[in-house]
């Protein structure tokens, strides 16, 4: 079995975004040499997520839309912000959009249903944060 270990970095200009990633997972599937196995692609950060799902711009927006509606940004909202922070939300929203995801790569090529795309979602940006993309197989 091969392994192949690659990272991302996004510095994102806003709070929240959503950004497909899916080119830079192809790459690095193909830069791995692996034909047949899965690839785990996870946000490093625990205020940021990856997450599959369709590449369109309405969807994106009524994303931020219900997040913000679900669990808004209050500084005073929330108990984590007693630490000093003001990122109480981030950490919500990305509990609700999760940590990773695992695709299948079958003939050297990842293995997704009809419009399924990987997304970085980022939920406390303006900082520098990584992405893991780790393949095994052979």
């Amino acid at each position: 079995m091969k392994t192949y270990r690659e990272e991302l970095w996004f510095n994102t200009k806003t709070r929240m975004a959503f950004i497909n990633i899916t080119p830079q997972v192809e790459e690095a599937v193909k830069k791995s040499g692996i034909k047949e196995g899965l690839v785990l692609v996870n946000a490093m950060h625990i205020t940021a997520s990856v997450f599959i799902n369709d590449d369109e711009e309405g969807l994106h927006s009524d994303f931020a839309e219900f997040l913000e509606k679900l669990v808004p940004y209050d500084v005073k909202k929330y108990k984590h912000n007693l630490t000093g922070e003001d990122n109480g939300d981030s950490h919500i929203k990305r509990q609700l959009f999760g940590r990773d995801v695992t695709v299948a790569v079958t003939n050297g090529k990842l293995d997704f249903g009809p419009w399924e795309q990987i997304f970085y979602g980022e939920f406390d940006g303006r900082r520098k944060k990584r992405v893991l993309i780790k393949i095994i197989g052979e």
